[in-house]
């Protein structure tokens, strides 16, 4: 059982250049979400009344959201630490990573059948992610954006990939679409590729090849956009990109993950182009991954 109350505790959260995120939280909003949860979880725990009096020190609930219709099984517990009348504080080290999707936030003030209650966004500092992209990242790249739901629930959007491409300038012209990017986790090697994959079709893909830089990992690529019309079914589709960075490699995908923004479809709009009667348009996805919209007509 879950408390989602308008009077829940707001969670201050400052985020460093590694991803580490620390969380405060005001003492008053930490006694009144106790007593929220207590309300909620009090018929669970009237059979265990004696028990709760050694319960568990206060701590931070994650949950990884499942898919639709799928029950939570992923979660992670960061411990409270109060300072005297001050706020209490949590921190979320960068390792051990935490696994891609988005993670919702909550206070655990009881025992641990009592009900969390879900944390709303506070103060929140993320200047340290404006130019992440300019520090290259080992393999694997962890990413970690908090932000606010609608509603204005703490939420950590996380990503984990064994290598990353990181968008960065994209250049849409009356023929052709020019992408700079960035790879981390890997470098560009003999027979490298970027690839374009029709969502939800098994047929070949558009292959580009890459122009890479002296270090082996910048790289531009330009996709012909009369091609790419020719190659996408009558009732149109989306194109996925992907780079090999060498031709045994495994495909990594073109995102743009290393900022401040966990939600970047809506918020970055790309101009259009038209080619063979068709309109084409580069975007990112839910995920922050890039892809390449084709319809006709």
């Amino acid at each position: 059982m879950t408390t989602e109350t308008g009077a829940g505790a707001r969670a201050n959260c400052v985020v460093d250049a590694e991803g580490r995120i620390a969380l405060e939280l005001p003492t008053a909003a930490m006694a009144a979400t106790a007593g929220a949860a207590e309300t909620v979880g009090a018929a669970e725990t009237a059979a265990t009344a004696g028990a709760a009096e050694t319960a568990a020190r206060p701590h931070l609930l994650l949950r990884l959201r499942p898919k639709k219709g799928e029950p939570v099984t992923v979660r992670r517990t960061v411990p409270l630490e109060a300072a005297g009348d001050g706020p209490a504080r949590a921190v979320l080290e960068p390792l051990p990573a935490l696994e891609e999707g988005r993670w919702d936030v909550f206070l655990q003030a009881g025992p641990d059948d009592t009900a969390p209650v879900r944390l709303r966004q506070g103060l929140l500092d993320l200047r340290a992610l404006v130019d992440g992209q300019l520090r290259d990242r080992p393999s694997p790249v962890a990413v970690r954006i908090p932000y606010a739901t609608k509603e204005g629930y703490l939420v950590v959007r996380a990503w984990l990939r064994t290598a990353h491409a990181e968008a960065a300038r994209i250049e849409v012209g009356d023929r052709s679409t020019t992408v700079t990017a960035r790879l981390h986790g890997a470098t560009f090697e003999e027979g490298a590729v970027v690839r374009l994959r029709m969502r939800g079709s098994d047929t070949p893909g558009c292959d580009v090849r890459p122009v890479t830089d002296g270090d082996r990992r910048g790289f531009r690529f330009t996709v012909d956009h009369e091609e790419l019309v020719a190659g996408t079914p009558a009732e149109g589709g989306v194109w996925d990109v992907f780079v090999h960075p060498a031709a045994d490699a495994s495909p990594v995908r073109v995102a743009r993950l290393l900022d401040d923004v966990a939600d970047r479809k809506a918020s970055f709009v790309h101009p259009t182009a038209r080619a063979a009667g068709a309109v084409l348009r580069p975007y990112y996805t839910l995920d922050n991954d890039l892809s390449i919209r084709v319809a006709r007509g």
